[in-house]
C-alpha cells in the first residue's frame, strides 16, 4: 500500500485526488491544508460580495467528496519542510509525514511591494481567498473609500465585487492599461471605458510609494484619500518548499509535462507549478484554474502508476464584468485579423498556418474551437478558415472531423 500526501488543498489537489484514485482505490491519501475550507472555486470569491453565491455553492465538490475519496484531511496545518532523502514532510506543528509518492500543490500568495509607510494603515487586505473576502465584507461600509491596488485580473474582480457596498472605487496600477497581462492597449481600453461607464475610478501609469494612515502619496505626485485599502498587485509561486528542499525552481517549481519535480517521487501542480506551455514551446506558470487540475489529475495518475502527460497546455482566461466578457488564449503574434464595433472586438493571431491565439471581448462566440485549434496545433489548410474568422463553427471541419471531436454532429 502506498501513502500519497498532497500539499495543498485547492483545484490541482482535487485533480490529484480524483488520479490517484482512477488507478488506486485502497491506498491512503493525506491532503495537508492551509486553510480551514474544503476544495472551492477561488474565481467565485467576487461574486460572494455581490451575493450572487454563497459559501456553499462555491464549493468545487459537493459535500462529502473527502470520504468518498477516502481521503484524510488536516486543516489549518502548513508544510514548514521536505526532506526528499527520507521521503518525509514536516508540518508546523512537528508532525512527520512519511510519503511514497508527494504532491506540492501550494498554490501562491499575494506579493505585497515594500511600500513604506504600509504598517500604519490599519483597515488593509488581500483578495485571494473566502477569509480575505470574509474579512474584507466586514471592513466595508456604504462610506468607504476604497482604494485598490493592481488592476490585473484579481484586483478588478474584487472592485467588481464591491462597488455597489461602498461609496467609491480607485484603481491604480503601475502598468499602462487594465489586464495588461492579457490584453492589448486597444482591448484593455474597451475594458476600462465599460469598468469606468460602472463607477469605477482609474489611475493607470501610477502607484503609491508611500502610506501615512488613510492617505496614499502617488509616484506621480497625487494623493488619494482612502478607508479601506486592497492589495492586488500580484502574486508569487509558494515555490519554497522544494527549493529549499534541494528542487529546481525558477519563477515556480519546475515540472516535466508528467508533473515530476527534479526531486525523486515528487511532483507539483497548480499556481505553484512551472510546465511546459505548448503556444510557446517553453517553461511557463499558467495560474488558471483548468490547468490546475489538468495539472493535479495527471500528477495523481502518475503517482499511482499509470501514465499520463500534459503537453497541449497554454494559457487562457474567461472573465466578465457587468456584463462584459473577455476570452483570450494563446499568444498574440503572426498576422491578424480582426472584427470591431463599439462595444466589442474579435482578434485572431495566425502564424505559420496555425491559429496561436485570439482576444474576443463582447463576442458571441464559442470560443472552445479557437482554444482546440491552438491547443492541437490543427493546421488552418485542414479546416474552413475563412468560416471560422466570421464565426466558430463546427461547419468549419470535415465530416470525418466532427464525428470523431463533436460525437457524431455532421
Amino acid at each position: 500500500m502506498k501513502q500519497y500526501v498532497i500539499i495543498g488543498n485547492g483545484v490541482a489537489a482535487a485533480g490529484c485526488i480524483e488520479g490517484i484514485r482512477s488507478l488506486d482505490t485502497e491506498s491512503g491519501i493525506t491532503v495537508v491544508s492551509e486553510e480551514k475550507h474544503e476544495v472551492y472555486c477561488r474565481p467565485l470569491i467576487s461574486y460572494y460580495l455581490q451575493g450572487k453565491t454563497d459559501l456553499s455553492r462555491m464549493l468545487y465538490r459537493g459535500e462529502g467528496f473527502y470520504e468518498k475519496m477516502n481521503c484524510r484531511v488536516l486543516f489549518g496545518r502548513k508544510a514548514v519542510k521536505l526532506l526528499p532523502d527520507v521521503k518525509k514532510v514536516i508540518l508546523d506543528d512537528g508532525t512527520e509525514l512519511p510519503y511514497t509518492d508527494l504532491l506540492v500543490a501550494a498554490g501562491s500568495s499575494p506579493f505585497v511591494p515594500p511600500f513604506e509607510g504600509l504598517c500604519t494603515v490599519k483597515n488593509k487586505y488581500g483578495f485571494m481567498t473566502i477569509d480575505d473576502a470574509l474579512a474584507l465584507e466586514q471592513g466595508l461600509t456604504k462610506d468607504s473609500r476604497v482604494l485598490i491596488m493592481g488592476a490585473g485580473l484579481i484586483g478588478l474582480k474584487c472592485a467588481e465585487g464591491i462597488l455597489d457596498r461602498v461609496s467609491e472605487v480607485t484603481v491604480c496600477d503601475l502598468a499602462d492599461r487594465v489586464l495588461s497581462s492579457i490584453l492589448d492597449e486597444e482591448c484593455a481600453s474597451l475594458m476600462q471605458k465599460h469598468l469606468e461607464a460602472h463607477g469605477m475610478k482609474f489611475l493607470l501609469g501610477d502607484t503609491a510609494v508611500r502610506f501615512e494612515e488613510n492617505k496614499a502619496y502617488m509616484k506621480s505626485g497625487k494623493t488619494v484619500d482612502f478607508d479601506v485599502l486592497i492589495l492586488a498587485v500580484g502574486v508569487r509561486a509558494n515555490a519554497a518548499l522544494v527549493k529549499d528542499a534541494g528542487g529546481d525552481v525558477n519563477r515556480g517549481i519546475l515540472v516535466d509535462s508528467t508533473m515530476r519535480t527534479s526531486l525523486p517521487h515528487v511532483y507539483a501542480a497548480g499556481d505553484c507549478a512551472e510546465g511546459p506551455d505548448s503556444s510557446i514551446g517553453k517553461q511557463r506558470v499558467l495560474a488558471i484554474l483548468p490547468n490546475a487540475y489538468f495539472q493535479g489529475n495527471t500528477a495523481g495518475v502518475n503517482m499511482a502508476g499509470g501514465s499520463a502527460s500534459l503537453d497541449k497546455a497554454i494559457p487562457m482566461n474567461s472573465i466578465g464584468f457587468f456584463g462584459l466578457h473577455a476570452m483570450t488564449a494563446g499568444t498574440y503574434e503572426g498576422e491578424l485579423y480582426e472584427e470591431k464595433t463599439e462595444n466589442s472586438i474579435k482578434r485572431l493571431f495566425t502564424k505559420d498556418g496555425e491559429l496561436k491565439g485570439f482576444i474576443l471581448i463582447g463576442c458571441d462566440e464559442r470560443a472552445g474551437i479557437y482554444t482546440s485549434l491552438i491547443r492541437e496545433k490543427t493546421p488552418l489548410s485542414t479546416v474552413n478558415f475563412e468560416l471560422l474568422k466570421n464565426h466558430a463553427t463546427t461547419a468549419a471541419f470535415s465530416s470525418e472531423t466532427r464525428r470523431k471531436k463533436f460525437g457524431g454532429v455532421v
